[in-house]
């Protein structure tokens, strides 16, 4: 087994901001309705690039996406056409609403598929108003191969653990469970990977990221000796892959208004509608 790990320094989120800004959110689509296709807000604005297709509005087995065009005239159907980079045809699936119950759980799924990969992926929220975990799942395999051609993955991100840790003294040692976990799995190897925050004395964040693979089955000895030869390469590039992780959360925070209140719904409702 191989295991990575990186820590890096990042710019604290305001929990509170965050959760009062997930609030919003789920209370703008909750008072919102459907209208010839559009998604309009309480204020009557449609949200920009996303219709319903298929199905009601925020009920189980929606359909949601962009309807393609035809001769410049939007049309629906439940899986739009569009033109890869190489000319061939790439079909994204709308995405479809499981679950809507904004005190409990919202969960979607989307299926983006082309020739030579379809990709299956699930989003549930738990608790959205006061978001209380994340989880993520996905499948993929190429449509005309075999079983090495499929892969899969789960994530779990548990919001309360995550700010219980931040909640430490920055002298503790940190959370004994890290509170992001994800699992990927391939017929040849399998990966586990870890995110713990802890608190740094002027208020950052520091966020270790932990990273181990294994191979599977028989293929365990081969990957060790494999290894011996590509650690560094790999090394380098997880350590840079979280490095580029951190610079984004950065270029993010740097974005997101210091609003509260109808200011800070005004906002997000000024976002969603916008082109």
């Amino acid at each position: 087994m191989a295991r990575f790990e990186h820590t890096v320094t990042v710019a604290a989120l305001d929990r509170h901001w965050f959760e009062e800004a997930a609030g919003a959110v789920v209370d703008l689509f909750e008072g919102s309705r459907e209208q010839g296709g559009a998604i309009l807000l309480p204020d009557g604005r449609p949200v920009h690039g996303l219709r319903l297709l298929k199905g009601r509005h925020l009920q189980p087995g929606a359909r949601y996406g962009e309807a393609p065009e035809e001769d410049g005239k939007p049309g629906a159907t439940d899986a739009p056409v569009a033109s890869g980079p190489a000319g061939a045809p790439v079909v994204q699936e709308a995405t479809v609403l499981r679950e809507w119950r904004p005190s409990r759980t919202v969960e979607v799924e989307s299926l983006m598929a082309e020739e030579s990969l379809s990709v299956r992926v699930g989003v549930r929220l738990r608790e959205p108003r006061t978001p209380r975990a994340l989880e993520v799942s996905l499948d993929g395999h190429n449509p005309k191969g075999g079983s090495l051609y499929r892969f899969s993955g789960r994530a779990r991100a548990d919001l309360h653990a995550w700010w219980a840790a931040l909640d430490r003294p920055s002298s503790a040692p940190p959370a004994a469970r890290a509170p992001v976990v994800g699992r990927a799995v391939h017929r040849l190897a399998k990966a586990r990977l870890t995110v713990t925050p802890r608190p740094a004395d002027d208020g950052s964040w520091q966020v270790s990221v932990v990273l181990s693979v294994r191979g599977r089955w028989l293929l365990r000895p081969v990957a060790a000796v494999a290894l011996v030869f590509v650690r560094k390469p790999v090394e380098r590039g997880f350590r840079e892959g979280v490095d580029s992780a951190a610079e984004e959360w950065a270029e993010m925070l740097a974005e997101l208004p210091s609003l509260h209140g109808e200011a800070l719904r005004a906002q997000i409702a000024d976002e969603l509608t916008a082109p």
